[in-house]
């Protein structure tokens, strides 16, 4: 049934999409709604390797998930994966979605004090300004302009290499959720998981990969995975809702949220010693959304296609598994907030990945496991192949 719901709901996204693009166009900036993108069919170099790695994964997936090194094949079967599916729409695109001007490259070379871009950072955020940052750079804590600003400082700038470690870190969510859950049988869900397609390559799909490893690290290593998720919050504010899959991970012992607590108070306490307040860059950001296309996109349309989006990242294997389980139950309740809060209006197919990919945990019990591998693959390779996302 829920499958049923979800196709409805797909369906209706995308037709009223067209109707309201035909007649109002630009309103909700996306022109394959409820995706970023255009409809455009297309094959490309990365085709056939994307519909091999598919079969193999299919084919070989659940068995080789009881492998003693399942997570290593799984890690380079989801990198492989990945990578092939951003070939689809070829390497000049692939290496060219981080630099537009609206993406955190173009700000990288203005970069020439680090500390000077820290304490003056918040200044910056508001729109019409001579100086204010590019919508991504913005729209974001200083955190994910660092982290490509260091990736430079080591000899690594350029497209190629951050496009690249969006999909080497996005990648490791397939290592760290089954870690995480305590279940192995995950690993060829995660690695057909549909929105692989916005991992390669956008920053969200670097977050994605590290939220979870934060995750992961919280269930073994408080201190440690406290300190990674206080640096989430420095990649996106959406990150706060890691919240409730935080309160997952540490479960009831007081002792383990206070060292996550303390983990997490350290990072935003070197933040705020250099001069970047968290809170301050949340209350402008909310000022630059409504500067921009998020006053013009409709909140009465975005907030169900936002939904019918995330049923196209999550594939009918991960709507078929939806379960009452405290991770699929944490995940829904940070997609169910941001939904709610407006400041999500379209786009979620990527914004969304960090909270989208623990909804995957309940295919671990699914039955027919080929069949479902099958239609996740099919998901994924039929998007990339009708719509040209942006990313």
């Amino acid at each position: 049934m829920r499958l049923v719901i979800a196709g409805l709901l797909v369906a209706a996204a995308i037709i009223i999409g067209v109707v309201v693009n035909v007649n109002d166009p630009g309103v909700l900036f996306a022109a394959a709604a409820p995706l970023f993108g255009d409809w455009q069919p297309h094959v490309g170099p990365g085709t056939p390797a994307a519909v091999l790695i598919a079969f193999l994964v299919v084919a070989k997936g659940p068995e080789l998930a009881q492998h003693r090194f399942a997570l290593p094949i799984a890690y380079a079967a989801s990198v492989a994966f990945t990578f092939s599916l951003a070939m689809i729409d070829g390497w000049g695109r692939f290496v060219t979605r981080l630099t537009t001007e609206d993406e955190y490259l173009h700000e990288v070379p203005g970069v020439t004090d680090i500390p000077a871009m820290l304490r003056g950072f918040a200044a910056r955020i508001p729109d019409f300004q001579p100086d204010s940052w590019t919508t991504h750079v913005s729209g974001h804590p200083p955190g994910a302009l660092l982290t490509f600003t260091l990736l430079d400082r080591i000899g690594l700038g350029g497209g190629a290499a951050a496009s690249l470690f969006c999909v080497l870190a996005g990648s490791l969510a397939v290592v760290a959720i089954p870690k995480a859950v305590g279940n192995n049988a995950l690993l060829p869900f995660l690695v057909l998981f549909p929105g692989a397609v916005w991992v390669g390559a956008s920053a969200d799909g670097m977050f994605m990969g590290v939220a979870a490893v934060g995750l992961y690290l919280l269930t073994r290593w408080p201190v440690l995975g406290g300190i990674v998720l206080g640096w989430c919050l420095f990649l996106s504010y959406g990150l706060v809702l890691l919240a409730p899959l935080a309160l997952v991970a540490v479960g009831k012992d007081l002792r383990k949220i206070g060292w996550a607590a303390a983990g997490v108070l350290a990072v935003v306490g070197a933040f705020a010693l250099s001069g970047f307040w968290w809170l301050d860059g949340y209350e402008l950001v909310k000022l630059r959304y409504y500067q921009g296309i998020g006053d013009t996109r409709p909140y009465w349309y975005w907030v169900w296609a936002n939904l019918a989006a995330l049923a196209l990242v999550l594939g009918p294997a991960g709507i078929k598994g939806l379960r009452k389980d405290k991770w699929v139950i944490g995940a829904g309740v940070a997609i169910l907030a941001a939904d709610l809060s407006g400041l999500s209006k379209a786009e979620t197919e990527r914004i969304w990945l960090p909270f989208a990919v623990w909804l995957l945990v309940g295919t671990a019990k699914l039955d027919h496991h080929r069949r479902w591998l099958t239609a996740q693959a099919v998901t994924a390779l039929a998007v990339n192949h009708l719509v040209l996302t942006n990313w």
